[in-house]
């Protein structure tokens, strides 16, 4: 398998596909790089090298016991791009991987990429805080962390019903997408997928997304059940000096999968601009 070593020992799985202009994705929780199959697959069809990275504790990389903060995740990242001496780099992060994209550029800079992508992110503050009180009420991560120590694999079950919004009228996904993305979230440990949950819900991007110093494209479905748009893509876009907003209309959390075709057109299109 192809990974990197980070300080801590902690060995990190990275795929890397196609050969061109280098196109990274960071996944969302509890997934892996897996996630990003189709738009991984679309791209490097249309002349791009695209390079997928299992964050620590999840899929294929190492499950050490501590380093489930931002700083360490966006290390990490570093790490990989350093190691791969990737550069123009047009960098792409889902939900949760919205965060490590927003404190790389805050702890690293942007001297080796070109262009960022936050899709569903988390940014610019998921829960609620003293001074952000439009925020995710810190009971619901409570019961979150509740569920998964409980019977983790009963609780993602469920999880899977806001994710992909088949709660909603219309809104249908086929047990295959079910059956691979719960495959996906059993892999990773116990202790990281608790962990991350404290870490994208009390994590403060305010100040990373000031120094998105790049064009930046903030992809959102406006009835995302997981990460509401109002409190999070609608202000990530608003406070990245360069960013361009586009909103799906009722469409879910999970637009790699409900609106593959729309996203990965979208994220061309921008890569391409």
């Amino acid at each position: 398998m192809s990974t990197i070593t980070t300080r801590d020992g902690t060995e990190i799985y990275y795929k890397d596909w196609g050969s061109g202009q280098p196109v990274v994705f960071s996944h969302g929780w509890p997934l892996d790089g897996d996630m990003w199959e189709y738009q991984m697959n679309f791209l490097a069809e249309h002349g791009y090298r695209v390079i997928a990275y299992d964050r620590r504790g999840f899929g294929r990389s190492s499950q050490p016991w501590s380093g489930y903060d931002y700083d360490t995740f966006a290390d990490d990242l570093a790490l990989l791009l350093d190691t791969l001496d990737l550069n123009d780099v047009v960098l792409a992060g889902f939900s949760m991987g919205g965060g490590d994209v927003a404190r790389y550029i805050g702890r690293h800079g942007t001297k080796r990429l070109s262009k960022a992508v936050l899709i569903g992110a988390v940014t610019p503050i998921f829960g609620k805080v003293a001074d952000y009180p439009q925020g995710v009420d810190k009971s619901v991560f409570d019961g979150i962390l509740a569920g998964l120590r409980n019977d983790r694999a009963e609780f993602l079950n469920g999880f899977a019903t806001v994710f992909f919004g088949t709660n909603r009228p219309g809104h249908k996904v086929t047990p295959g997408i079910l059956a691979q993305t719960f495959n996906i979230a059993m892999l990773a440990s116990l202790k990281g997928t608790l962990d991350c949950v404290i870490a994208f819900s009390g994590t403060d991007f305010r100040d990373d997304l000031k120094k998105f110093d790049l064009p930046t494209l903030v992809i959102h479905g406006d009835d995302d059940q997981v990460v509401p748009f109002e409190t999070t893509g609608k202000l990530s876009a608003q406070l990245a000096p360069d960013a361009r907003l586009k909103v799906y209309g009722g469409a879910p959390h999970a637009l790699c999968f409900t609106h593959k075709e729309l996203l990965n057109e979208d994220l061309l299109a921008f890569i391409k601009g």
